[in-house]
């Protein structure tokens, strides 16, 4: 299995980034926070976890290994797959999902596009041991991105529709966070993300 990538970055989008590891292009999917953090023509390293399908076969990068093992552990519930996984890494970070299934906080992973409260309760149940194993791992903190109005919309925009909200639904959530970046035009992408996500939660 493909367990790290180091290599220049190509190309990103609000969800993915196109590595380039010796003459080979890798596209990796991600959480917008990591791809906002990836510059064109600069290295990166990503903690990779390969998705095999009968019909497709999916790569999922992150900044941290910490990152990489809980996307790889919330899977071990029912019902959740990669994009599921991927959309809690987007609203949570692992010492939040560490903490939310330990405590049996239905409420916090119904916040997570996808998760209903049945599903959070389930994974409650199938995963309060094992994500103990993250109590040991480290939160980086994540890099920030200068973001302008229409790049900022854009990069939401698409980074919800990723995570399967419709492109109206989308329009709502920038409109909601709009405030934030009039109050730091410099605000990450990762923290409107994760505050149009919230925004959603609540409708």
């Amino acid at each position: 299995m493909i367990a790290q990538l180091t290599g220049e970055v190509l190309s990103a989008g609000a969800s993915w980034v196109v590595v380039d590891v010796h003459g080979v292009a890798f596209r990796v999917l991600t959480n917008p926070s990591t791809a906002a953090a990836a510059r064109v023509g600069e290295p990166t390293t990503l903690h990779t976890s390969l998705i095999v399908r009968e019909d497709s076969l999916s790569m999922w990068g992150f900044a941290t290994d910490a990152e990489r093992e809980a996307f790889e552990i919330v899977q071990g519930a029912s019902g959740v797959g990669p994009k599921v996984a991927g959309a809690m890494l987007s609203v949570l970070t692992p010492a939040e999902i560490r903490q939310a299934i330990s405590a049996g906080d239905v409420r916090r992973l119904t916040a997570v596009p996808g998760i209903g409260p049945k599903g959070a309760q389930k994974m409650v149940i199938e995963l309060k041991d094992k994500v103990l194993v993250l109590a040991g791992t480290d939160d980086a903190v994540r890099p920030s991105s200068p973001t302008g109005d229409a790049r900022w919309r854009a990069e939401v925009t698409e980074g919800l529709e990723g995570l399967g909200w419709s492109a109206k639904e989308a329009e709502k959530a920038c409109d909601a966070v709009a405030p934030l970046v009039d109050e730091d035009p410099d605000i990450p992408l990762g923290r409107l993300m994760r505050a149009a996500l919230g925004a959603l939660a609540k409708r």
